[in-house]
């Protein structure tokens, strides 16, 4: 009997500790956050309510951003500049800016708010490097206020050095400090409405028709709640995402760098943070 009982308590006691290590192999509590298994090279998901970080991997790893950039672009133009709907001349510059492109012309004239849209939904390398002189006078110096912008959002590792995620060696950011950097920008009621417009339409100078593009960002198509927010992507970034979802008055804010499966991996962490919050289900 004594042999019985002996052997029943060992198995349990080698199933606990079996399910310990998984457990601590999939979720392990760190400082800050949950750190967890994720196929992106970095990751930060944040409370959009309160800015607590959530979940995290290597949150803090020093990546590029590549369009990703651009949150921080459009939020600094937000606040340094109020009449959007005024028409400004496109500026030599940001003709023919590789990449992607909104494709805007030399004496083309767009609002402001159709640049922001251009930039956030086509991710036009134009629109950012047209917003960056018509606001900062210059590029450089209105990268000086992207950087200004960062560090207000208490993102502490972070370095733009161009508007729109293009590769420089000196231009990094990090999963957490993105996350923190659009908690931030979501608290302004234009930049929401922007990110979260599915389809928008600008004037094509010299076109009979308009420019009619839709938002890159799967999200806002393909996930219960999907409100924002950017995606970008160079062969040095990898594929990146900063996601944000809003069910029942609870808002996630999710970042992924170098992530191959970027839409599909947001979602579920998303996901997984809506679950630990079953009232916001």
């Amino acid at each position: 009997m004594k042999k019985k009982l002996l052997a029943i308590l060992t198995a349990g006691i080698l199933a606990l500790s079996c399910a310990a290590f998984t457990h601590a192999t999939d979720y392990r509590v760190s400082a800050r956050g949950s750190e967890t298994h994720s196929s992106a090279a970095s990751m930060a998901l944040l409370d959009g309510d309160t800015g607590e970080l959530v979940f995290s991997k290597n949150c803090d790893a020093r990546r590029e951003p590549a369009s990703t950039t651009k949150i921080c672009t459009a939020i600094t133009v937000l606040e340094h500049f109020t009449m959007l709907d005024l028409p400004v001349a496109i500026p030599d510059e940001a003709v023919g800016v590789e990449g992607s492109s909104l494709y805007l012309q030399r004496g083309e004239m767009l609002t402001v708010r159709d640049l922001l849209y251009g930039l956030m939904l086509q991710s036009g390398n134009d629109c950012a490097t047209a917003l960056a002189i018509i606001v900062g006078d210059s590029v450089d110096g209105f990268v000086k206020l992207m950087n200004e912008t960062a560090a207000k959002a208490g993102a502490t590792n972070t370095n733009f050095m161009n508007p729109h995620g293009l590769h420089h060696d000196e231009h990094y950011t990090t999963a957490l400090d993105l996350c923190k950097i659009s908690y931030y920008a979501m608290q302004n009621e234009t930049f929401r409405e922007i990110v979260s417009t599915k389809r928008h339409s600008t004037p094509y100078h010299n076109h009979e028709y308009r420019r009619n593009f839709p938002n890159k960002n799967k999200i806002l198509f393909n996930y219960e709640g999907g409100n924002g927010i950017k995606t970008g992507y160079t062969k040095a970034s990898g594929r990146c995402l900063v996601s944000s979802a809003t069910r029942r008055g609870k808002t996630f804010i999710c970042t992924v760098l170098n992530c191959y499966d970027m839409f599909e991996e947001c979602m579920r962490l998303m996901d997984a943070a809506f679950a630990r919050f079953p009232q916001a289900e």
